[in-house]
C-alpha cells in the first residue's frame, strides 16, 4: 500500500509542475500584440500616442516602438535586448539624434490587458525614470 501512495504522490506532483509550467508558457505567449498609451505633450501640447508592436518567442521579445516624430510622422524603431520572464518584460530603444545616442530602458510587469512598469533614460547625465502604463489595444480585422 505505501508504495502506491508513493507513486500517486510522484503522478500527482508531476501533473501539477506540468500545469504550473504550462501556465506560465501561456502567460508569457499572451504577452504579444500590439499595447498602447499616450504620454503629455510638450509645453501643454497635445498628448501623444505611443505604440508597442510585441513578439514573443520563448524568452526573447522582439517588435517596435512606433511613435510620432515632431512633423506628426510615424517613426518606427525596433526594440532591441528585449526578455520575458513569466509575466515581466524589459527591452531597450536605441535612437539617434544628431550624432548623440539614446537609450531608453523599458521594464514592465504584464497583467492582463496591461502593462505596468518603468521608463529609465539618461538626461544631462543624471539617471531618470518615470512610470508608464499600456493597455492592449484589440487587432483589426
Amino acid at each position: 500500500m505505501q508504495i502506491k501512495s508513493r507513486s500517486i504522490v510522484s503522478v500527482l506532483s508531476a501533473v501539477t509542475f506540468a500545469l504550473v509550467f504550462l501556465g506560465f508558457m501561456a502567460q508569457a505567449a499572451d504577452i504579444g500584440g500590439t499595447w498602447a498609451w499616450t504620454t503629455p505633450g510638450r509645453q501643454g501640447g497635445e498628448p501623444r500616442k505611443t505604440t508597442l508592436k510585441l513578439k514573443v518567442e520563448g524568452e526573447k521579445l522582439t517588435g517596435t516602438l512606433i511613435t510620432l516624430n515632431r512633423q506628426g510622422e510615424p517613426q518606427e524603431t525596433a526594440i532591441s535586448e528585449g526578455k520575458v520572464k513569466g509575466n515581466e518584460i524589459s527591452f531597450q530603444v536605441v535612437r539617434e539624434f544628431n550624432n548623440n545616442r539614446m537609450v531608453t530602458k523599458y521594464s514592465g510587469k504584464v497583467e492582463g490587458d496591461t502593462i505596468k512598469g518603468k521608463i529609465e533614460f539618461e538626461r544631462n547625465g543624471e539617471t531618470m525614470s518615470r512610470d508608464w502604463e499600456a493597455k492592449r489595444e484589440a487587432e483589426k480585422k
